[in-house]
């Protein structure tokens, strides 16, 4: 399986990409797969908590799958792929209950966006972050500078988004991108302490007070805002720098 979904007896579900070997890029089994989570999670009341992390200890997730999508080439393909991703983003965003991005490794590009949409973000001290998508001719696709915005200072989020750049993890701290950051050998407690108080209350309590959050992106236009975002970037996705640039960075690999 391109990924695992787990809910526990205490109330945590924990959806996981298993592309280790593709440092768990988002391909099509892992959108579909992420979705069922997210559906799953807003249906079971059991569930008080979606946990959301990578296989293995070097990546959270690096974006999308570079080599997969890169096939797309004109701006309606491009759309055909990053619109229903920005819907799972801001289903993820707009889930009634506590999200965590549980940040083992690197998180590029859309690992980033992905990340953001999630509403607490722990990551280990080795973990680089960074929102590269200007490095291939494109910007943020799946709906993540309208989160940023929701999210982040206007100063920091422009700064990690002009400069394309990776980041460390305490860097990421600094800007408040990231909330925590541990060592990797203290991350499962690390983590712990950050769901347990949650599986504590009651699942009417999370529901309150997420709810207001998602009033007030809704009231703010954010899916409509996303849906502005994701257009713009297929418009560059279908240009010649974005082509050459991936072209390159195949290459390379």
């Amino acid at each position: 399986m391109e990924y695992q979904f787990d809910v526990k007896e205490d109330g945590r579900a924990v959806f996981t990409i298993n592309r280790a070997h593709k440092k768990n890029a988002i391909n099509y089994e892992v959108m579909k797969g992420l979705k069922a989570a997210i559906t799953a999670c807003k249906e079971n009341d059991h569930v008080k908590v979606l946990l959301i992390t990578g296989a293995g200890q070097d990546a959270f997730c690096s974006g999308g799958d570079v080599q997969l999508f890169h096939a797309l080439k004109t701006e309606e393909e491009a759309y055909s792929m990053l619109y229903p991703m920005g819907e799972i983003l801001y289903e993820l965003m707009t889930l009634p209950k506590p999200t965590i991005a549980i940040i083992n490794g690197i998180a590029l590009g859309g690992g980033c966006e992905l990340a953001s949409a999630c509403d607490i973000r722990l990551a280990v001290d080795s973990a680089k972050i960074g929102f590269i998508q200007g490095r291939l001719g494109i910007t943020t696709g799946w709906g993540g500078t309208t989160i940023l915005q929701e999210k982040m200072s206007p100063q920091s989020a422009l700064h990690m988004l002009y400069s394309a750049s990776t980041f460390s993890a305490e860097e990421g701290k600094e800007y408040g991108f990231i909330q925590r950051v541990v060592s990797p050998s203290a991350l499962e407690d690390s983590m712990n302490q950050l769901v347990t108080p949650l599986l504590q209350k009651s699942t009417s309590v999370l529901r309150q007070y997420k709810t207001l959050y998602i009033k007030r992106w809704e009231a703010n236009g954010v899916f409509a805002r996303m849906k502005e975002e994701i257009q713009g970037c297929a418009l560059l996705w279908a240009g010649e720098e974005h082509h050459q640039a991936v072209e390159s960075f195949l290459q390379r690999k």
